[in-house]
């Protein structure tokens, strides 16, 4: 199977880009710039691509790939900074521009013979640098310029090295995908063999060579995609695996037993089921801080996975439904960021774990999960469910977890689930739900002063949950929310809307 690596110099746009190349049919991955040539070797990548980044190559400190790179033999494109990067290390000059250039610009183009084949003169592309390549390396030449950079895109034919200034990856540059399409199938010679057909058959195989005749436990959360891991891995090992579903309290409304009867029933899964509410609860009793609650969750699944692995016997793998985009946020592999946040089956993996790990899914995306459910014949319903989070309303509560907040909040998502359906704009989101605040506001009900707390609703469309926009919902929309909320569930008497993007928020509040 074709690989292509993308290096992260620290752009906003890396998982773009890796994802646009796997919409092409091309396998793709994202490895931090700094990674060692013998790793990259290892990888047999079937080209490289240098993501942008927010610095100047020139800078102190300024993250640096090898010059190797370009001895590999395969070839490379540099995006935005990657571009400068590629001058810079090849012999080229840059220098900071006199005029700035963030936003649309119009591409003349110059050479159509290679990256620019088959695209639009004078088509819209997107910028976003200060600096400009002054002098391009020897070698090269430019096939592509704007108004205001004459070096816009510059290729080397030869040695099949190319760059561009502007962003392919991002939907603003109109042709964008055509140009990364000639890029791994005109210079790089590739051909596309990705697709969930072959990737269920290959995961398969991994798993019955890594597990062999030993058994496997998978805990199921109730969302995609820890179902479709289970789903995989009953493919591989049969009646091997054994699924945990947990009823850790901080469930939706009716949601434990909605789910086991879909899991045992319509799927023929093993499943073992354990109330845990208690354990769960008490546990976060006095803990606030987010990272903390999921860092607990997190270890005490385990702690529960474990139990249950010894009352089977004989367990020595632990499945996860765990996907790229957690893997990402949790251990960022971009050298100036730090973790985002701490996923429960990621980051709340205690040192001690006495489990292999088996993570079918944690090459995907979110989307790329959901056609994966499809092939393996999951209900529209489930897989078009919105994303739930494994520590569930825990995090969905700012501050300390109570049962009497759970109550309140449960009340108050079943409502916002509900409103969202009936308006018939569910499945144009990627989340709809509740986040209930640890303040209280003063009201008035019956002419009575009330000081209740406040909940905030969050709507947002995403691809992937890697960005995320706040969803323009109709006032009528907002209104039956709120009038429904502040009159039905008990102790609330304020409803606010949330409009932040990700980034700069994330999607959840904690």
């Amino acid at each position: 199977m074709n690989k292509v690596l993308v290096l992260d110099f620290g752009s906003q746009y890396t998982q773009l880009i890796a994802r646009k190349i796997r919409e092409l049919g091309i396998y793709s991955e994202i490895f931090p710039f700094d990674t060692s040539i013998s790793k990259i070797q290892r990888e047999r990548p079937s080209a490289l691509v240098l993501s942008g980044g927010p610095q100047s190559v020139y800078e102190k400190g300024a993250p640096l790939a090898s010059r190797e790179i370009f001895e590999l033999g395969i070839p490379v494109l540099g995006i935005c900074y990657g571009l400068q990067l590629t001058a810079y290390l090849l012999g080229g000059e840059v220098k900071p521009s006199s005029k700035r250039e963030y936003g649309f610009a119009s591409l003349h183009i110059q050479d159509r013979r290679g990256l620019l084949s088959g695209v639009k003169d004078k088509e819209q592309v997107w910028m976003s640098h200060g600096d400009r390549l002054e002098n391009v390396p020897p070698g090269f030449c430019i096939t592509g310029r704007t108004s205001n950079t004459k070096a816009a895109v510059v290729e080397n034919a030869e040695r099949r090295i190319c760059g561009v200034q502007f962003h392919p990856e991002v939907i603003h540059t109109k042709e964008g995908k055509k140009i990364l399409g000639n890029f791994l199938f005109r210079l790089a010679g590739l051909r596309p063999d990705w697709n969930m057909s072959s990737f269920i058959e290959r995961k398969a195989a991994e798993i019955r060579r890594l597990v062999g005749k030993e058994k496997v436990i998978c805990g199921l959360s109730g969302g995609v995609d820890s179902l479709v891991a289970s789903l995989i891995i009953h493919k591989a090992v049969g009646r091997r695996l054994t699924c945990i579903f947990v009823d850790n309290g901080f469930l939706r409304k009716g949601q434990y037993d909605d789910l086991m009867a879909k899991f045992r029933k319509k799927l023929s899964l093993n499943v073992d089921s354990v109330d845990a509410a208690d354990e769960f609860i008490d546990a976060l009793g006095g803990v606030t801080s987010p990272e903390r609650k999921r860092k607990i969750i997190g270890g005490l699944f385990i702690r529960i996975f474990e139990r249950e692995a010894r009352k089977i016997g004989g367990v020595k793998y632990l499945a996860q439904g765990t996907i790229y985009p957690d893997v990402i946020e949790s251990n960022p592999v971009k050298g100036p960021s730090s973790t985002i946040k701490s996923h429960h089956n990621v980051g709340g993996l205690p040192k001690d774990l006495k489990f292999k790990l088996v993570e079918p899914l944690k090459e995907l995306f979110k989307d790329e999960v959901r056609a994966l459910g499809l092939e393996l014949s999951v209900d529209k319903d489930f897989i078009y469910q919105h994303p739930f989070p494994g520590p569930g309303l825990a995090v969905r509560i700012v501050g300390e977890v109570n049962r009497e907040s759970l109550d309140i909040l449960r009340d108050a998502d079943e409502i916002v689930i509900e409103e969202t359906r009936k308006s018939g704009v569910y499945h144009k989101l990627w989340q709809a739900f509740a986040v209930l605040l640890p303040v209280k506001s003063v009201g008035v009900m019956g002419d009575q002063r009330t000081y209740q707390r406040v909940v905030v609703i969050r709507l947002v469309q995403s691809v992937d949950g890697m960005t995320a926009n706040w969803f323009p919902a109709t006032p009528e929309l907002l209104a039956s929310i709120s009038t429904r909320i502040v009159n039905e569930v008990k102790g609330v008497n304020r409803v606010v809307y949330d409009i932040t993007t990700k980034p700069p928020g994330t999607i959840e509040w904690e």
